[in-house]
């Protein structure tokens, strides 16, 4: 479950939360039936209307990328989002935009290399130099070196950088977000935990050889 309460239909006085629910979920209600048309349970929506203005303001964002007017390729743009979402640890925002690669058409050997970009020989220089820009971005904090950003400059518009720099962050943010509220499939229990150790083994210093 979720960390944060999600909020039921019949709590809902926004009228633009409530039109989203109408659009996911149809007339159920989301929290007692839950599930979206991609198969998730549809909690990130249910946790977001907790703050209407925050919902729609994230969807928004949505709205923003998806739209016509944007100048960066949609293949490139959903590469930087599908490697932020691996990069940064979410499987839900990893899981939802390598469906979103394949309803682009982008070959499911390119997909399934997303994890192992810097080894896989199916990306061409133009995806690899966005690949390693988003590493950049997530893994290096926006930390980009020189020959990344000259890559990019040689294919991509001031206009096409600053878009793909804005939203491979706005899904960092999802990414890290989903993950700490544990929503959709990011809700998971912490995988480093110890490991309990034999019952007769005795604690001490490792470094002491028993003299």
């Amino acid at each position: 479950m979720p960390r944060l309460r999600e909020i039921p239909r019949d709590e809902v006085t926004d009228k633009g939360t409530l039109k989203l629910y109408d659009l996911l979920f149809g007339d159920r209600d989301p929290v007692s039936a839950p599930g979206t048309a991609t198969g998730t349970r549809g909690d990130w929506w249910t946790v977001f209307a907790g703050s209407p203005d925050v919902l729609r303001h994230a969807a928004q964002g949505f709205a923003l990328y998806r739209d016509p007017a944007r100048k960066i390729d949609p293949v490139l743009r959903e590469l930087a989002q599908t490697r932020a979402g691996w990069a940064r640890g979410s499987q839900f925002v990893f899981s939802q935009h390598c469906k979103s690669l394949r309803g682009l058409g982008v070959a499911e050997e390119k997909i399934a290399a997303v994890p192992h970009w810097q080894v896989a020989d199916v990306f061409d220089a133009h995806e690899r130099a966005v690949l390693a820009y988003a590493d950049g971005l997530v893994l290096d904090g926006g930390r980009i070196a020189d020959g990344v950003f000259a890559a990019l400059k040689a294919f991509l518009s001031d206009e096409q950088i600053l878009e793909l720099t804005y939203i491979t962050c706005l899904y960092e943010m999802h990414a890290v977000m989903s993950r700490a509220l544990r929503t959709e499939f990011d809700d998971r229990d912490e995988p480093v935990v110890e490991v309990a150790a034999p019952e007769d083994f005795t604690a001490r210093d490792f470094m002491d050889t028993g003299r």
